[in-house]
């Protein structure tokens, strides 16, 4: 199917009213059953069928959806896609950081839900951390093929998504009815864009481009994910030209200044400057950002290339990377315990992925 006709400000505009009513009936039991936060995060795998049995209706039906397979899945292209994180996982997370987040902070409506979390700008370290870390659950060789640790990363996410729509529906008495439901449909598309086809935009900056079949192949990976984000994927572009459209269209409408946006990307590139040991490549962060992000979203975000960047950037994207690794025969084990120790070690704990607590009084 030809997605390119969805691809309008009609139909766009209606996903910004739309959210994730299954994830959103779950955060209210939450709410009110604040104990089975303790017991969601504390599990150590996805609930089996039989274990999801003894848990209360809401729960069970979330995570019953999520032992659903799409009869869709094209397990080539998740092979693809994982064998191409296992080869350069290091830059795809580079990326991440570099590229894809301050991107997003470019959308100024979008930009209201994230400065809206303390968490970003407090704590922003273990914020890309995290997020880090869902990239490599989520990359995890045999996952979308039998192997469901990913799954509760996902189910994770997706629930701290819908959190964040219910407190600031509830208590963010500045939410501007023209920003959309916050985390709506529109907007976590972006993101996955963000995620998935600026990180081959941005290889195709380093001269690293693996070509059309493998850009496909991750723009399916993204697909699944999306399932089990709960997204709409009928509107998520098949083909390159069709995400390179959708992306385009988002862009248009969007991309714009904000005092948000501008919040962000300083507490970003802040964090940078000040976990880079090498001061003169910490002060080339804004310049390197700028470089991935454009000229328009540069200007959106208040931010220069100061300094021209040559384009065989893979070695300094490595160094500047927020989770530093380097030496032969990386792969996804090595990406994946280097990183774990390295956080360990800034954090004093191991990073995890948690739906937040409230503690009651």
């Amino acid at each position: 199917m030809n997605k390119l006709k969805l691809y309008k400000d009609s139909s766009l505009d209606l996903l910004r009213k739309e959210a994730d009513p299954l994830a959103d009936e779950v955060v209210l039991f939450l709410y009110q059953h604040p104990e089975w936060v303790s017991v969601i995060n504390n599990l150590k795998h996805f609930p089996s069928i039989e274990e999801i049995s003894g848990f209360p209706d809401p729960l069970k039906s979330y995570f019953s959806s999520f032992h659903q397979i799409p009869n869709w899945v094209d397990l080539e292209k998740v092979n693809m896609s994982q064998d191409f994180f296992d080869r350069q996982g290091n830059t795809y997370l580079a990326l991440l950081g570099l590229y894809s987040l301050p991107y997003c902070y470019a959308f100024a409506d979008g930009a209201q839900v994230l400065v809206r979390s303390k968490r970003i700008t407090d704590e922003i370290g273990m914020r890309l951390s995290e997020t880090a870390l869902f990239l490599l659950d989520c990359f995890r060789p045999g996952t979308f093929q039998g192997n469901k640790d990913a799954l509760l990363s996902l189910s994770k996410v997706r629930l701290i998504h819908a959190f964040s729509r219910f407190f600031i529906l509830k208590y963010a008495k500045d939410w501007e009815k023209q920003w959309g439901i916050p985390i709506n449909q529109e907007d976590m598309m972006g993101t996955n864009l963000a995620f998935s086809l600026l990180v081959l935009r941005g290889m195709e900056k380093l001269g690293k481009f693996p070509g059309k079949n493998v850009h496909e192949a991750v723009l399916h990976y993204w697909k699944i994910i999306g399932f089990y984000l709960g997204i709409n994927i009928s509107y998520w572009p098949e083909t390159a030209k069709e995400a390179f459209e959708l992306e385009k269209k988002i862009r248009k409408r969007h991309m714009k200044a904000s005092e948000a946006g501008k919040i962000l990307i300083s507490a970003l590139l802040a964090y940078y400057r000040s976990t880079i040991p090498d001061p003169n490549l910490s002060g080339s962060t804004e310049s390197l950002v700028a470089y991935f992000v454009g000229e328009e979203a540069s200007v959106a975000l208040g931010i220069r290339q100061s300094v021209k960047l040559p384009k065989e950037l893979v070695a300094l994207v490595l160094e500047l990377s927020f989770f530093r690794q380097n030496g032969p025969g990386i792969n996804y084990n090595k990406i994946r315990n280097i990183f774990l120790e390295q956080n360990k070690q800034q954090f004093g704990r191991t990073v995890a992925i948690n739906i937040p607590e409230r503690k009651r009084s």
